[in-house]
């Protein structure tokens, strides 16, 4: 079964999240402390990683460019999410696969994410 780990600080969208990926034949995994997150990521080793870029502590970009640098996290799907105006550089700067801004259409969402587990390995 493929992993889909949520990072993101704000606990209201992390439970849209969720509810918006009951549906989906993939384990969800949530964190809302992004402090934790690159433990996490080494733990759980995610398919899909959905991560919020402006958050306190570790911000987005830094968890992307994790991703990006550990040998067993580096095929990772990046999904970015943000309502920041400049998120769409930062975020495929530091290697996101897609980036999402806040408030983002569910369908859109939702394809992206199928077709990111469609096609990891």
């Amino acid at each position: 079964m493929k992993k889909i780990l949520i990072c993101d600080d704000d606990f209201g969208i992390v439970n849209m999240l969720e509810l918006m990926l009951e549906d989906i034949d993939a384990e969800v995994i949530s964190e809302t402390d992004s402090s934790k997150i690159f433990d996490r990521l080494q733990e759980e080793q995610p398919d899909l990683f959905i991560v919020d870029l402006w958050m306190p502590v570790v911000t987005g970009d830094e968890s992307i460019r994790y991703v990006r640098s550990q040998e067993k996290l580096k095929d990772t799907f990046v999904l970015c999410i943000s309502a920041s105006r400049n998120g769409y550089e930062v975020a495929l700067e530091a290697g996101a696969n897609v980036f999402l801004a806040k408030p983002f259409d569910m369908d859109e969402f939702l394809n992206v994410l199928q077709d990111a587990l469609q096609t990891a390995p």
